[in-house]
């Protein structure tokens, strides 16, 4: 190789070693910096999205130590049907506009069934029946909304009240 190159008129010879150095020049952009590049851009935008979710997560830690706090004991032997209980509940949070069906499904248990509901709130509410109403969930379903809005979704659940 060496002695083909030196065989080549001074010429050429500029004309390879520029051409060489070029396409060395575009093989590590190609293979080396430019995946780099777009990983490091990736990562800054995951780190944004991470900081943004804890930022927005820092007022409810707040709100769930004080609410311990204050609590009271779950009131077991309630005569409320699970009916009321949901929509006073329901109210309480200001998540009524989102349900779209409540049907009791026995005397301790009601299916509730939710449309574009802030899961944050969903969970929070979930947790006043648990701690108040002794209301835990038997099942649930989760989709997507058709809406678009971050961490909206639909739900379905069916809360039954400890005896």
């Amino acid at each position: 190789m060496k002695d083909w190159f030196n065989s080549l008129e001074p010429r050429e010879r500029l004309f390879v070693a520029v051409g060489g150095i070029v396409v060395t020049i575009a093989l590590v952009y190609g293979l080396a910096w430019a995946p780099l590049e777009k990983k490091h851009a990736a990562l800054i935008t995951d780190v944004e999205s991470w900081q943004q979710s804890l930022a927005e997560l820092r007022p409810l830690r707040v709100t769930t130590s004080d609410d311990k706090q204050n609590r009271p004991g779950p009131i077991l032997g309630s005569q409320q049907s699970p009916i009321i209980i949901v929509d006073q509940t329901l109210r309480s949070r200001g998540l009524e506009r989102y349900r779209q069906r409540s049907q009791p499904t026995t005397s301790n248990g009601i299916r509730v069934e939710f449309e574009n509901v802030a899961f944050d709130e969903l969970v929070l509410w979930l947790g006043d029946l648990s701690d108040q109403y002794g209301m835990h969930v038997q099942a649930g379903s989760f989709g997507k909304t058709s809406q678009v809005g971050p961490g909206r979704i639909n739900a379905t659940l069916t809360l039954e009240r400890a005896l």
